[in-house]
């Protein structure tokens, strides 16, 4: 009697693990991506872990640690933004049957090229709300290719992500229709697609990073612009450096503000919409 008892929980155990849906791992690799698959699993079962946890503005120099590695090395399918961003991952992902990139066959623009990384694709697409559709796009049908039985809620998800990336736009357009100066200098070369979805102008983006800060000639180079445009502000980047931006601050009087990359913190739509109430404030 005790052995058929014994059977039977075992094998009462057994099928509740087979029951449980598709029970898979998805990891993405930063913010905006774990955020658009993450809207899109709502209601799937799939649970959706995010990799890079940190506080960064770039990734040119990441290190993975073990436990990273071995999440993306269990995981059943990884999502990426693509465009170079995580070059770092290298050769982890040949391990990984199942590799969703966010931004394939997506036109990128020309960024800044950094000692030592050949590709010169600029990959910091979701700062554009209409470029952060397409990956949502793409992560979806990705998704509906490798969890068929959820292809309804993934389509049903997508058409309130989309909602939200329009409403998005169309805020930062309305709110930044009357501002006094379009011109931007950053402290962080990853804003182009930003400017360009709100109509803004990149005058200079200065790639400061510790061990590469702007040089005396750029400092003086960069004063003149703000001295030239009348700018009323320059913009760092939040988990960036301030060293640069502090001395042409005090040199022109323009004051210092802080965007932020939408790549660490909490949320992606917070980000965004700081940003956009950010440049209201410094250049209305």
């Amino acid at each position: 009697m005790k052995k058929i008892c014994l059977f039977l929980i075992v094998l009462s155990l057994l099928m509740a693990g087979c029951g449980k849906d598709t029970d898979a791992q998805i990891v993405a690799s930063t913010l905006p991506v774990y955020e658009f698959t993450s809207a899109l699993c709502q209601g799937t079962g799939i649970s959706v872990s995010r990799l890079i946890t940190d506080e960064v503005s770039c990734l040119h120099d990441y290190t993975l640690q073990v436990t990273q590695m071995q999440s993306v090395e269990a995981a059943d399918a990884v999502v990426l933004n693509g465009g170079g961003l995580e070059d770092f991952l290298g050769d982890i992902l040949r391990n990984t049957g199942r590799v969703v990139n966010a931004s394939e066959g997506m036109e990128l623009s020309c960024g800044h090229h950094h000692e030592g990384h050949d590709h010169e694709d600029d990959p910091h697409i979701w700062l554009s709300p209409e470029k952060a559709k397409q990956m949502s796009r793409i992560i979806c049908e990705k998704l509906s290719t490798l969890y068929p039985a959820h292809k309804e809620q993934f389509a049903a998800n997508l058409t309130g992500l989309l909602t939200k990336l329009d409403a998005l736009q169309v805020y930062g357009e309305t709110a930044l229709s009357g501002l006094k100066n379009r011109n931007l200098i950053t402290f962080h070369d990853g804003f182009s697609y930003f400017a360009e979805s709100f109509n803004l102008h990149i005058l200079k983006a200065v790639e400061e990073e510790s061990g590469s800060e702007a040089s005396a000639k750029e400092l003086i180079e960069i004063i003149d612009l703000v001295k030239t445009n009348d700018l009323p502000a320059i913009f760092t980047e939040c988990n960036g450096s301030t060293a640069a931006a502090t001395v042409i601050s005090a040199e022109t009087g323009a004051k210092v503000y802080s965007l932020d990359m939408a790549m660490a913190g909490d949320s992606y739509f917070d980000a965004m919409y700081h940003n956009i109430r950010t440049i209201k404030e410094a250049l209305g």
